[in-house]
């Protein structure tokens, strides 16, 4: 598969995932992707932790209300440190943004399936923390985001977008040359 195949046929997965184990090094490759991402001023505000024991993704899911992800069988937690890179600037959004999107076209490559969790588990109910404290993070880092991992039971559906032309122009917003 190249980058653009991955790009195009890459879709958020919010179905039933089969029990079929993750190998290790699938979620090494994963993970190493995503750490690959570009950081502002190269600080590395991201950090990974790949959970594929079946106790401790128990432990997690009963955190997670309501229940999403819930039968993959392997899942990585996205940490942050906002950390000032330039002036009084942080990039830690944009740090873990591409390292995610990195992760999740590798997921893509290697044949699983996944969704980007973010806002489900940092609300105000804050499901973020309580997963945090499961997995041991320490303080200065904060869990934004888990990626549940796996083989989709269900056919992708592509979404609907709006046409190419409705979002993308040439030398100008919505010039059509």
């Amino acid at each position: 598969m190249t980058a653009l195949e991955a790009i195009f046929s890459r879709r958020s997965y919010r179905g039933k995932y089969r029990p079929t184990p993750v190998p290790r090094e699938d979620l090494n490759k994963i993970m190493e992707a995503g750490l690959a991402a570009p950081s502002g001023c190269n600080k590395q505000t991201v950090r990974l932790i790949a959970v594929d024991d079946p106790l401790l993704l128990s432990r997690l899911r009963a955190v997670i209300d309501p229940p999403v992800g819930e039968t993959a069988p392997a899942m990585i937690c996205v940490l942050s440190q906002p950390i000032i890179a330039y002036r009084d600037r942080c990039f830690a959004v944009q740090d873990y943004g591409a390292a995610i999107e990195n992760m999740l076209l590798a997921i893509t490559d290697l044949g699983y399936q996944s969704c980007w969790y973010e806002g489900h588990i940092t609300d105000r109910d804050r499901i973020c923390d309580k997963m945090a404290r499961i997995l041991g993070v320490p303080e200065e880092l904060s869990l934004v985001c888990f990626l549940p991992v796996g083989i989709g039971e269900e056919a992708l559906k592509a979404p609907k977008k709006l046409a190419f032309e409705e979002r993308a122009w040439f030398n100008g917003y919505g010039k059509k040359e």
